[in-house]
């Protein structure tokens, strides 16, 4: 196929035509950037990137100062704003890499092996390895910066040390213990995955980056898509290609195969969408990693530190971190994040010189299961999204946070951090069941709705290299085909994978 011209974003659909493409890749986040950058490397294939939220363009080019600044946590460009915290997703170029706090850690051997046995080789931990270094070298991580750790960061660090935690290298697997994280921020820069990987393809001419336009859905037709309804500034436009790649994210993914007939055969009946491939595993096994933050309250001395730091634009809440084990953990596994936070509030606001201090503990491996469904076929509706946190039968989600909220005591106890902060609840590990419940946040890091498994695996929606069972010309690559999540947080595990799954794409 002959590669188009390159066209900027506001002209390429000037026409209510088909546009015709080697490959469309349909979202524009994290994963969509690492496919679209890799797959326009070869220059006979023509690529085309879609994204439904705006495209601000290269580095420099009119981005909003909030969606740069890395000192904090953005809720502009997102598909849902005043909803629950947990459907919080972000609807931009770039996706969650342009609103989350610019952490990257790294899962266990354990996490990979879980991969490995639904996948193949290929994701195994040895074969993963090139795939997390190309991601750190792209996205130029770097270690924190002496300065950007506050008292409080360093006194947690202090008193990890304290409660007998060695230190760790958080970018890679190595073990449990405390450190800090790799992180893609420069001087308080959130450099995103737009700018890391898109920016140096920008000028490919066989490469088009479509903002501002939502797919609604795929034409899927005798095992196979024909074409894909976009629409951007009230056109409808169907896109056609010889490969089309879903990196909508763990809720949209999901959500457009099932718009698209491609789902559970029942409930896409009920939602009024005529079943194309009866797939019952599309929007189950939703997992995502809840936790129970603890306040504390910071003395004036701290209070002070932090103005001075904040003056200075070096502060940031959160620079460090601890992978612990609760007894339902393997042997040199973690499966709990302990965090210090100390910096101006998640929600809400404060007095000038007030900050917001304390610790929380996440669960990285839960046993809970949630799922996405659709409420209806139009793609305006908001979707229908259970989390499912701590609905394990056996309860043993709520015992391991309580173990996570046992360190947390320990550390409030501790001296590095009594000068600092005072306790405002004295045993957070005896919350009651329904407490915990009612206090859970989440860590953001969904995945698993179009979970990757073998074809005789009823739950399994895509294979090792992201193809869609049933569709022989479709695939999914972004965090929802992984079948479980890492014990990490997931930005630098799906830029892996969506290297990983960007070389399968085929090139004929």
């Amino acid at each position: 196929m002959t590669a188009p011209s390159a066209q900027s974003a506001s002209s390429a659909l000037s026409a209510p035509s088909a546009r015709s493409y080697d490959v469309v890749v349909l979202g524009g986040g994290v994963a969509g950037c690492v496919l679209a950058a890799r797959l326009s490397e070869d220059r006979s294939r023509s690529v085309c990137l879609v994204e439904a939220g705006q495209d601000y363009g290269p580095h420099g080019e009119g981005w909003p100062g909030g969606l740069l600044d890395a000192r904090s946590l953005p809720r502009s460009d997102v598909w849902e704003r005043h909803t629950e915290v947990y459907r919080l997703r972000a609807r931009v170029i770039g996706g969650s890499s342009c609103v989350n706090g610019c952490w990257n850690t790294w899962g266990t051997h354990a996490d990979q092996a879980e991969w490995e046995r639904t996948g193949g080789a290929a994701w195994s931990a040895a074969a993963l390895e090139r795939h997390r270094k190309a991601a750190v070298q792209q996205m130029d991580m770097r270690p924190v910066p002496d300065g950007e750790l506050s008292p409080f960061s360093r006194a947690a660090l202090a008193a990890a040390d304290e409660l007998g935690f060695a230190h760790a290298d958080m970018g890679t697997s190595g073990g449990p213990g405390h450190g800090t994280p790799l992180l893609n921020a420069v001087d308080g820069l959130r450099w995103n995955a737009a700018f890391a990987y898109l920016d140096p393809a920008r000028s490919r001419p066989n490469l088009t980056v479509l903002g501002g336009a939502s797919a609604h859905r795929l034409d899927v037709r005798g095992g196979r898509v024909h074409g894909v309804e976009v629409v951007r500034d009230g056109e409808r436009v169907t896109l056609t290609a010889d490969t089309y790649v879903v990196a909508c994210g763990t809720y949209g993914s999901p959500a457009l195969l099932m718009r698209s007939g491609i789902g559970p055969a029942g409930q896409l009946r009920e939602a009024g969408v005529r079943p194309e491939v009866d797939l019952p595993g599309v929007g189950a096994n939703l997992t995502d990693q809840p936790g129970v933050f603890v306040p504390l309250a910071p003395t004036d001395g701290l209070n002070a530190a932090l103005a001075e730091q904040e003056a200075r634009g070096e502060l940031y809440g959160n620079r460090m971190l601890i992978r612990a084990a609760s007894p339902y953990c393997g042997d040199g596994s973690w499966d709990l994040h302990i965090l210090a936070n100390a910096g101006p509030p998640l929600f809400g606001k404060l007095p000038p010189g007030q900050y917001e201090a304390g610790l929380s503990s996440y669960l990285m491996k839960p046993a809970s299961r949630g799922r996405v469904r659709l409420r209806s076929a139009d793609p305006a509706e908001p979707l229908d999204i259970d989390p499912g946190f701590f609905s394990d039968p056996e309860g043993r989600d709520l015992a391991a946070v309580r173990a996570g909220l046992g360190i947390v005591e320990d550390l409030a106890g501790s001296a590095a951090l009594r000068p600092l902060v005072r306790q405002v609840e004295e045993h957070p590990s005896r919350l009651s069941d329904e407490r915990i419940r009612a206090r859970a946040g989440t860590y953001w890091h969904p995945v698993g709705t179009c979970a990757m498994g073998t074809e005789d695996d009823p739950g399994a929606v895509v294979d090792g290299a992201g193809r869609v069972h049933g569709v022989s010309n479709l695939r999914v690559a972004d965090a929802s085909v992984l079948p479980t999540v890492p014990a990490a947080n997931t930005q630098l595990p799906v830029l892996a994978a969506a290297e990983l799954l960007a070389e399968a794409v085929p090139r004929d």
